[in-house]
C-alpha cells in the first residue's frame, strides 16, 4: 500500500520511467556502442528477451563484450574467466535461448548478447522466449542481429582481439540524428 509519501502515478507513466530506467525506448530496444576496435565503433539495437532475464541497473561506460567459446555456450566455456564481471557474445543455436542465459550466468557474467547464427540476418528480431522448465535467470539477455553479430567477431578476428570495448545501455533518444552511428550494413 502506498503511504501519503508516495506519489500517485499512472500505470503507463510508471511504465514509461521504468523503461527509461533500464535504457530502453518506447519501441522497447535497448542499444549499445562499441568503443573498441574503432572499425566497428557503431551502435547497435538489440531486444530483451521476452519473459526471462533481468533488466540493466547500472550504465556501463566500459566492459567487455567478449565473444564465447564455443560460440553456442550451451555447456562449459573454455573462456569462462573471461566472461565473469562481463557481458558475453554467444550465437544462437544448439540449445534454448534460456539455456545460454544459464551458462553465462553460472560463469559470472553481467549479460548476454545472443546473435542470430545467420550471418546474412540484418532485419529480423527474434522473440527470445523461455524454454519451458522452471528455470531462471537474472542477468538481462538480449538478441542481436546475425550480421551485427558476425560482423563484430570478424573485427576481433581480424585484430587478434580477444574482446570488444563496450558502452550499454546508450540512451540513443537523447543523442543528436548526427551523433547515430549506425552499422552501414542494418536499416533500423
Amino acid at each position: 500500500m502506498c503511504s501519503r509519501f508516495c506519489p500517485k502515478i499512472s500505470p503507463l507513466l510508471f511504465l514509461l520511467h521504468v523503461l527509461t530506467v533500464a535504457g530502453l525506448g518506447i519501441n522497447e530496444y535497448l542499444y549499445f556502442q562499441v568503443l573498441s576496435p574503432a572499425d566497428i565503433r557503431y551502435i547497435f539495437q538489440t531486444n530483451l528477451a521476452k519473459d526471462f532475464g533481468g533488466i540493466f541497473h547500472t550504465r556501463y561506460e566500459q566492459i567487455y563484450l567478449v565473444p564465447t567459446d564455443p560460440p553456442h555456450a550451451c555447456g562449459d566455456l573454455s573462456n569462462g574467466a573471461f566472461v565473469q564481471d562481463q557481458i558475453a557474445l554467444v550465437e544462437r543455436g544448439a540449445c534454448s535461448f534460456l539455456s545460454k542465459a544459464r551458462v553465462i550466468q553460472e560463469h559470472g557474467g553481467r549479460a548476454v548478447i545472443i546473435s542470430d547464427n545467420t550471418y546474412d540476418g540484418d532485419s529480423a528480431y527474434v522473440e527470445m522466449v523461455k524454454d519451458g522448465s522452471t528455470h531462471s535467470t537474472h542477468i538481462p539477455a538480449l538478441y542481436l542481429l546475425g550480421k551485427d553479430g558476425y560482423m563484430i567477431r570478424r573485427s576481433l578476428e581480424v585484430h587478434g582481439l580477444p574482446w570488444a570495448v563496450i558502452s550499454i545501455p546508450v540512451n540513443v533518444s537523447a543523442m543528436a540524428t548526427f551523433q547515430l552511428k549506425q552499422p552501414p550494413w542494418t536499416l533500423w
